[in-house]
């Protein structure tokens, strides 16, 4: 692709991001996510491969209709109560519209199923823009929005943290194990979302930094199917023994980064008496962890070929930045014992 107009969508989708962020009117918000769609199509197709066109169509559709939900209910809302303001929803059914329409937008179970697909259709590269940038956007709205109905949000979450779970145990493509991944921790998010925004903050900022190092190593070694995984390892020997770790830092086993939004969302939902919907969101999480162990098997217990062809890769340089990987895989396996700060702020 040519390198102006690779900048111009790149600056477009930072654009729109940044409108929705700022804007307190529905119509302005509207506009940023339009943006934000329309810069990414084009990065979606850009291989013209059938796969990644099929895909673009179904992110578009969908997208399309979660925008025109978007539209509708807040034209609703501006109908009944005379208000534009986000923050001024009062109104149970715009409201609850509102609701899937971002849900929708993020790829929250029940209305989930263009995700995976998508997901599957794209390169490593505009995956990772789909799974981290794209969620950045209608996840501040949803924050603003205050459901009339606090069972929608929980229903909304503990479906996602379950479908999540079991979407991905029979998978063999890497990217759809990311895409049900994708849809299990955003479950935990908005599972929390309404007792305490500050910790839903905080489990996203932790995906971001988990899945930008899942995609990125994956991107360095040009894997895409376990089978691959499994045998990865010569061209990243030193990388390929931390990978484990990212993985069930992402599955959120202790001692690891990903246990910490687990351990503090749970400690909340119990605080709010809530205790049967935190065993059900932890019992969801070992259905995650079980497909992320199962690619640590790939990884670790599995033998790599051993001719000269198969040993060669990892003394060949690598044209592609090592420092990003290095840095989110450190994140992503190391934070846990800044838990005590974390929790200290946001109780404060």
């Amino acid at each position: 692709m040519n390198p102006f107009i690779l900048l111009t969508l790149l600056f477009g989708l930072g654009l729109g991001t940044t409108i929705t962020f700022m804007s307190s009117h529905w119509l302005l918000a509207w506009m940023g996510l339009e943006m934000n769609t329309l810069a990414i199509i084009p990065l979606m197709a850009q291989h013209h491969h059938p796969r990644a066109v099929e895909a673009t169509t179904k992110y578009f559709l969908a997208q399309a209709a979660a925008a025109a939900m978007l539209l509708f209910a807040s034209l609703t809302n501006a109908w009944i109560s005379g208000q534009w303001e986000i923050n001024q929803m009062t109104h149970p059914l715009p409201t609850t519209i509102i609701t899937f329409a971002l849900a929708l937008k993020i790829g929250l179970a029940p209305v989930h199923a263009w995700l995976p697909e998508v997901l599957q259709g794209l390169d490593l590269t505009t995956g990772l823009i789909l799974s981290t940038w794209q969620k950045l956007a209608p996840f501040a709205l949803i924050l603003q929005i205050n459901p009339s109905h606090p069972a929608l949000l929980i229903t909304l979450g503990l479906l996602s943290t379950l479908i999540g779970g079991w979407g991905g145990l029979n998978q063999t493509q890497l990217r759809k194990i990311l895409a049900y991944s994708s849809i299990a921790h955003l479950g935990w998010m908005i599972l929390i979302l309404q007792f305490l925004p500050s910790l839903t903050l905080l489990a996203l900022l932790l995906y971001l930094i988990m899945t930008l190092s899942t995609f990125l190593i994956f991107k360095l070694n040009k894997t895409t199917t376990v089978n691959a995984l499994a045998s990865s390892w010569p061209k990243a020997p030193v990388l390929m023994s931390l990978t484990p770790l990212v993985l069930l830092s992402l599955g959120g086993l202790p001692p690891l980064t990903g246990f910490m939004p687990k351990w503090l969302i749970l400690q909340e939902l119990t605080k709010q008496g809530l205790g049967f919907t935190a065993a059900l969101a932890a019992l969801s999480a070992l259905l995650s962890l079980y497909f992320y162990l199962r690619l640590s098997y790939a990884m670790t217990l599995t033998m790599s070929p051993n001719n000269l062809a198969g040993i060669t890769p990892w003394r060949l340089p690598s044209p592609q930045l090592t420092l990003p990987v290095a840095t989110f895989t450190s994140m992503s396996i190391c934070l846990l014992p800044t838990a005590p700060a974390v929790m200290a702020l946001l109780s404060s």
